[in-house]
């Protein structure tokens, strides 16, 4: 078993060759940080829209490093911490506009991909999510009640019976499935688009790491970039860049990925069609069946690490590991004799309200997008696209929706946030483990807990 060395997905397919630092100080128009999913989508559309732009992405370590090529691989729809948080400041309206443009995101990433020839081992199967226990389907059914009163959701309830026959997931009382969603295979794509960014004329510099974003320029270990514009796109290294170590809670989350799985177990578990699934626990599982017939399946393991530490190359504790494999072995126990060929971990952006960002500071000229908690392989090209056309000065249906120029307090000092979030990440384990030993209802612990992070 393989543990670390950034993913499986990059694993697969072999880290890029590097490519050279920034070779000193130099001028631009737009100088991107982070050449992740966020970084490299504003770099395409901005090349797009205005070829003429000198636009300069600058990464610490290579392209597709942190989140971007580490996830699950779930291009879905969910809005960051949901669109009910936007109805009492901007209306029912704008929250909906807001989930058609989240829709429309998934289907452009699937168009650019094949307008830019990149294979990402891309199936739009939608996004399935089983109950298996008591308390969990309750929850379930309120979530599809609630989202059928919405237009843009397309959310179906699925009893146990039509359910298994979707997704055989062992003891599964009730499902969810709306067709808003793709598996994908997150380093194919984040090393495509870096190429069709490159072919437009965008230059990235690799293993060049960024200290400080001043207004109108930006300090690395290679010189000075003076810009126009700088786009802040550091997702869960943002705590790393000098003043806003509280802006953004580096989240650890981790997958491990099975050995390939033979044809006879894929027609028992009827998984075919490329649905990502998860779950309605507390701490919840996220998976897809992989191009090459794994289960890659992921979720919470250490969720902190004290003074915002990110991880380097996704080292992953053993406790971790065997509390992933008990999910795999409970969802699907056909799996339970199957070796795990490697577990990888990566950090993920969350904001103090648990929402999600984009925005510019016309006075600064610095840009920003992130703060996704899992949803940003779909939410970055929707910020990419946004930023774009705040660069550009453009007033449009983007620019407009209710995320951009969202604000939200920072998080805690230490040792405030990590208490914190060590208590409520065992108070969610807590409530699971009672659901899963016969509790019928929601605990009363992850009631509080909810209320706590701000979820």
């Amino acid at each position: 078993m393989i543990n670390g060395n950034v993913s499986h997905w990059w694993q697969e397919i072999g880290v890029p060759e590097p490519r050279p630092a920034l070779p000193g100080n130099i001028d631009v128009d737009v100088a991107i940080v982070g050449a992740g999913f966020t970084g490299l989508w504003s770099a395409y559309y901005l090349k797009k829209a205005k070829p003429e732009l000198r636009v300069v992405v600058l990464e610490q370590r290579h392209v597709g490093y942190g989140a971007s090529g580490r996830n699950g691989g779930w291009l879905t729809n969910a809005i960051t911490g949901g669109r009910e948080q936007y109805v009492p400041s901007h209306g029912a309206g704008e929250a909906e506009r807001f989930q058609l443009a989240m829709n429309e995101t998934v289907n452009e990433v699937i168009r650019v991909s094949e307008v830019e020839g990149i294979e990402a081992d891309i199936k739009k199967g939608g996004e399935f999510t089983v109950a298996y226990t008591p308390a969990q389907e309750a929850r379930l059914r309120k979530f599809v009640n609630d989202e059928a009163q919405w237009e843009s959701t397309n959310v179906q309830l699925l009893e146990s019976a039509e359910a298994m026959a979707k997704v055989n997931v062992h003891n599964t009382h009730v499902a969810a499935w709306h067709p808003h969603s793709a598996r994908i295979q997150p380093a194919k794509l984040i090393s495509g688009l870096a190429i069709a960014a490159e072919l437009l004329g965008v230059e990235i510099y690799e293993n060049t790491r960024v200290e400080e974003i001043l207004p109108h320029r930006v300090l690395t270990t290679h010189g000075s970039v003076s810009a126009e514009f700088v786009v802040r796109a550091t997702e869960g290294f943002t705590a790393g860049l000098r003043g806003l170590k509280r802006l953004w809670l580096p989240m650890n989350s981790s997958l491990i990925a099975t050995e390939p799985l033979p044809k006879s177990v894929w027609e028992e578990l009827n998984w075919s069609n490329g649905e990502v699934v998860g779950d309605f626990a507390h701490v919840y599982m996220y998976a897809q069946r992989t191009h090459d017939d794994r289960v890659a399946i992921g979720g919470r393991g250490v969720p902190y690490k004290y003074g915002s530490k990110t991880d380097l190359d996704g080292q992953t504790p053993e406790a971790t590991v065997k509390g992933l494999r008990e999910i795999l072995k409970r969802m699907f126990p056909l799996t339970k004799d199957s070796s795990i060929d490697h577990v990888w971990s990566g950090v993920l952006g969350v904001p103090r309200d648990w929402s999600a960002t984009v925005g510019l500071d016309m006075r600064t000229g610095i840009a920003w997008g992130g703060g996704y908690v899992g949803t940003g392989v779909t939410s970055t090209n929707l910020a990419g696209r946004t930023i774009t056309d705040l660069i550009l000065g453009k007033q449009t249906e983007l620019t407009t929706l209710p995320w951009v120029n969202h604000t939200v307090r920072k998080w805690e000092p230490e040792p405030l946030r990590w208490i914190a979030t060590k208590v409520l990440y065992k108070a969610y384990g807590f409530a699971d483990r009672s659901e899963l030993n016969g509790r019928s209802t929601t605990s009363p612990v992850a009631h509080l807990a909810d209320v706590v992070t701000g979820k």
